[in-house]
Formats: C-alpha cells, structure tokens, sequence
C-alpha cells in the first residue's frame, strides 16, 4: 500500500524500560541496527499495526507493554536512490510514512522472541540510551529517528524515565 505521494505508511516502535533504555534490534544476517518497524495493511489503524508489528519483531503482546504515547501525525523519510525500486506495477515508492509509538515493557526481556514468524527480522537485541539511536541508525533514518524521539521524550521522561539530553545531530 503506497499512498500518492510515494509513501508506505509504516509504524515505529519505541520500546522502553522503566530505567529509560530502549530495545535496540539487529536485523537478521545484516549488522544494521534499528528499533522494530513494519508496514500497515490497508485495513489496519497504526495501532492495530503496531501491536501486530510487535508481536511479529519481538513475540511480545499487548500485556506485556504499556502504551505511553505516539506521534500525532506521519513523519516521513526518504528511501535512498538505490533502495527504490521502480519498474513493476503499483506506484514507486520513494518512502515511508510513520506514526511512531513509545512503549513500556512491563514483563521481563525474557519474553522477548524473535521466532513469532517464520522469517525474523531480528536475531539479537540490547538496551540502549534513549538518544543512541539516533546516531547509530542508518543515516536516511537519522532525521526520522530525531523526530520521533523528540517527540517522545516528554512523554518518556513524564513516565519517571532520566533521559540525558539529545545530543547535537546534524541534517535533521
């Protein structure tokens, strides 16, 4: 599903724990790093997505989070040239659009699996700072990433999380 301008809309996940550090994931047979993130379907809202994006990346469910917050509308991000395919039939998609959300593991990181699917997108995790990702990420998600957890910060920190402050990133 790629809307008219060129974008697929998609849902980020911010997992959190109460200490403020978020789930950082490694994708499967790549050494890029990234927080859990999927396409919605065209009969989804982007928290029915999220939920079900949750539990396909990390075998965690509703009960095991608590939902702290999203972004009120899409932040989007450009695909590099490489990464865009054209040819086929559909329109191209030059991206994506997200609605990002910030989440609080209440269990244990025990539950966390990566087999809920037959084809995993991760195969290792750990916790970070709440600001590494964003100059860790692949860099067409650097802008995206700052935004998304600018936005959340408030929300984290209003949850009882010390965040540190947002370090200086440049291009976003």
């Amino acid at each position: 599903m790629i809307d008219p301008d060129g974008y697929r809309p998609n849902v980020g996940i911010v997992l959190m724990r109460a200490d403020g550090q978020v789930f950082w994931a490694r994708r499967v047979r790549r050494d890029g790093w990234q927080f859990p993130q999927g396409g919605m379907r065209s009969d989804e809202t982007p928290t029915e997505a999220m939920y079900r994006e949750l539990h396909e990346e990390t075998g965690l469910s509703p009960e095991h989070v608590e939902l702290l917050g999203a972004t009120p509308g899409w932040l989007r991000y450009r695909l590099p040239g490489r990464a865009i395919r054209r040819g086929g039939e559909g329109p191209v998609c030059i991206g994506q659009k997200q609605v990002w959300f910030l989440l609080r593991l209440l269990g244990d990181e025990s539950l966390v699996r990566f087999d809920a699917t037959e084809t995993p997108e991760f195969d290792h995790f750990r916790w970070v700072d709440f600001w590494y990702p964003v100059e860790h990420v692949v860099s067409f998600k650097r802008g995206v990433y700052a935004r998304a957890l600018r936005h959340l910060a408030p929300v984290a920190e209003g949850s009882g999380a010390a965040l540190r402050q947002m370090p200086l990133v440049t291009g976003c």
